[in-house]
């Protein structure tokens, strides 16, 4: 989820706590708790600093370590190490239940998204992506916002955000029976479908559609039950070429192998290089494809320029990628 739901759902944590007596009894282990699950709510998001390095560091890392297995345990330890000093009165036990539900939910809600997480490491590395919740889901703010708006007029907390998480969950189980829906219907368009990775939008009855066949990729749109097919590409593997291989060396083109599930390629040759394109294909936008990798190599096969991110024209791909340091 967005950051912004993150926060909210921080808040509304702290609020559905004072259902627990034992929070409910104590303002030190009330206030605490509410620190502890904004917290919470926020910390498994921390790796977003290695944007700052480069994009294949966050491609490769984002939702990784910091939402594991280990982490799910880590966090609350620490987050609850840090913040008891400054509540003393605070009860131990429960402020450690609270915040370690923060922590898990961050990661649970995470895995509805398209994005995904690897929330199961270090068992296996496999990106865990339902794809039936946006990254920010304007009903499940909005419903959130509503609670605090309560909350904030006197309404019992507890039993407000009680009724709010299972409102919530109704719509969750809704979203999963409209994108079965859509499942079944390219089922019935193509049936040779293999495989149909389906991604949200941030309009309820709007998803894109990625359809795996075995001799094609489809690129799709459905809106309710209809399915409006955009483009349709050959698939072609990966072959084993001296450019593909030298290519795949580059720690850019590395990055978006490891993240994007399906995806075509191109190579093209120039007077004094080759390109190499892999494109992803399940976020289609205004007929563009805006997460992609390029690596540039000269004629020696020597890596010279690369780039992997989200780029919504050609031309600012271009200004990614310093073709001037290219050898004649």
């Amino acid at each position: 989820m967005d950051t912004g739901t993150h926060i909210v759902m921080g808040f509304a944590l702290g609020g559905l706590a004072t259902l627990d007596p034992v929070v409910a009894e104590s303002a030190a282990t009330s206030q605490s708790v509410l620190v502890a699950a904004v917290i919470g709510s926020q910390i498994p998001d921390i790796d977003t600093v290695l944007k700052l390095r480069n994009n294949a560091v966050y491609i490769r890392h984002h939702r990784g370590a910091t939402h594991s297995i280990p982490a799910v345990v880590l966090w609350p330890l620490l987050i609850v190490a840090c913040l008891y000093p400054f509540f003393p009165g605070a009860d131990l036990l429960h402020l450690w239940i609270w915040t370690f539900v923060a922590v898990f939910l961050h990661v649970f809600v995470d895995i509805f998204n398209a994005y995904g997480t690897q929330a199961i490491r270090p068992i296996s590395s496999k990106w865990v992506a339902l794809g039936v919740i946006n990254t920010f889901d304007a009903i499940i703010f909005a419903i959130h916002v509503v609670g605090l708006i309560l909350w904030g007029l006197g309404f019992p907390p507890g039993k407000t955000f009680l009724v709010m998480y299972i409102v919530i969950f109704a719509y969750y189980v809704l979203r999963f029976q409209v994108q079965k829906a859509v499942k079944n219907a390219v089922k019935r368009r193509i049936p040779e479908a293999e495989k149909i990775i389906v991604s949200p939008t941030i309009r309820f009855f709007q998803w894109r559609l990625a359809i795996v066949t075995k001799e094609h990729y489809y690129v799709a749109r459905a809106f309710r039950r209809s399915i409006t097919i955009f483009d349709k590409f050959q698939r072609v593997e990966l072959p084993d070429s001296p450019i593909i291989n030298a290519a795949r060396k580059d720690k850019n083109l590395a990055a978006f192998l490891s993240f994007s599930p399906v995806y075509r390629w191109e190579v093209d040759e120039y007077d004094d290089h080759y390109e190499v394109r892999f494109i992803d294909l399940r976020y289609r936008n205004n007929g563009h494809y805006p997460f992609v990798a390029l690596v540039q190599l000269d004629k020696d096969l020597n890596i010279v320029s690369s780039y992997t991110g989200w780029v919504f024209s050609e031309e600012k791909l271009r200004s990614k990628v310093d073709i001037d340091i290219l050898i004649d």
